[in-house]
């Protein structure tokens, strides 16, 4: 994976704000670049330094194996759950998601600025044509 297109995603993760919560599929679209698989790539091998757990499965799971910190940070910070999260926290039992449809991120016109930009330096970043430094070249 270019380091490039990990510096993206994550530059995009940073921007969700506290309470809100993104898809894998969300953050390469917003890209513009790559699909759900290479953002959760990014995410599990670089993402520890980022807000990770929001960003989620499309069906609003928490980053498996790590459902239950990301269940207190999800709680701290007011996302919207559905299901039977109190029972997951006493006993470790009991189903519950992120509610998506709720707690999706929209970004404001000064996020979109950003992650304009963000999309801008990777595209450019990506398909710059290295020039050979053999003394030939005016």
């Amino acid at each position: 994976m270019r380091n490039e297109y990990v510096q993206a995603v994550l530059a995009v993760v940073r921007l969700v704000p506290a309470g809100s919560a993104v898809s894998y599929g969300d953050v390469s679209e917003l890209l513009g670049s790559g699909g759900p698989r290479q953002v959760g790539y990014v995410m599990s091998h670089h993402g520890g330094g980022v807000p990770w757990w929001r960003v989620l499965k499309a069906s609003g799971h928490a980053p498996e194996g790590h459902e239950a910190e990301a269940l207190l940070l999800y709680l701290e910070e007011g996302t919207p759950l559905l299901g039977a999260y109190s029972s997951y926290l006493g006993a470790g039992e009991g189903r519950w998601r992120v509610d998506l449809g709720t707690a999706r991120w929209a970004p404001t016109d000064s996020d979109f600025d950003s992650i304009d930009a963000i999309a801008e330096d990777l595209e450019r970043r990506l398909h710059r044509l290295s020039v050979a430094d053999d003394g030939m070249n005016l």
